[in-house]
């Protein structure tokens, strides 16, 4: 009898993870984010505000803060263009360098003139997230304004000295 019992909870037990899961929102996909996306050329006419993410297919906190910015989009579409560029395309390495990306997800909000006024960079939290894109759309100053941290591309303290004569390698 014992056994049945047990039986009986582990299939119960079985059907409420199925259907759990089930339940559970599909994972977004960087991809279709990107392919779903306003293209920059598009963004940069249209006279609204702009949030430009920097992601890369490879960077797990850009896959973790996908469903978040999904939500966002969601929200703020009719408001905001939503622009993805992949780090990892050439294409893109213009505007790699004009916002100074040097780690990714680096999200760059602009705001209707297509001014820089706020970045962040890292994982955010999605209230974070939504404040700055809030602000943005309410032409009102970022509260977050480079949130997020990198680790530092340079280490800290002076650097060595190159005469000409070295060819660009520092004394030891």
């Amino acid at each position: 009898m014992l056994r049945w019992v047990l039986v009986l909870a582990a299939v119960l037990l079985a059907g409420v993870l199925f259907w759990a899961a089930r339940g559970q929102q599909a994972v977004v996909s960087l991809a279709t984010l990107a392919a779903q996306s306003v293209p920059l050329e598009v963004a940069l006419t249209n006279d609204r505000p702009t949030m430009i993410e920097f992601y890369a297919d490879w960077c797990q906190t850009c896959q973790q803060m996908a469903k978040d910015v999904q939500a966002l989009e969601d929200q703020y579409r009719d408001q905001v263009n939503f622009v993805f560029l992949n780090v990892d395309n050439p294409r893109w390495i213009p505007e790699l360098l004009k916002y100074e990306v040097d780690g990714v997800p680096r999200f760059i909000f602009l705001d209707r003139e297509n001014h820089v006024v706020g970045d962040a960079i890292g994982l955010q939290p999605a209230t974070v997230m939504n404040a700055n894109l809030l602000a943005l759309v309410q032409h009102q100053p970022l509260p977050f304004v480079r949130a997020g941290h990198a680790s530092p591309l340079n280490p800290p303290g002076p650097k060595p000295v190159v005469e000409p004569l070295t060819h660009g390698i520092p004394p030891a």
